[in-house]
């Protein structure tokens, strides 16, 4: 899968399906702080009543609907030769 396919336009246009007589609008963000997960929340105003979908910034560039995997602490054991 190459990165286009994980823009955020792209996933916007799959999951809202934006049209001219049905416009989308970002109505919240995170900052740029390096120690803040990215994502944004756009909304689309249907007929039915309004549809707001969050996207997630992962580390490898890619937006997805779902948030990133959070790194825990992990701990190991190794043998050591007596």
């Amino acid at each position: 899968m190459n990165g286009s396919e994980k823009s955020l336009r792209r996933l916007i246009d799959k999951w809202l399906a934006p049209t001219p007589a049905i416009p989308v609008r970002v109505t919240r963000f995170t900052g740029m702080q390096s120690n803040q997960r990215r994502y944004v929340c756009v909304e689309a105003a249907r007929p039915a009543g309004s549809l707001a979908i969050f996207f997630f910034r992962h580390d490898d560039g890619s937006w997805c609907v779902f948030p990133p995997a959070t790194v825990r602490p992990a701990m190991r054991a190794e043998r050591h030769a007596a």
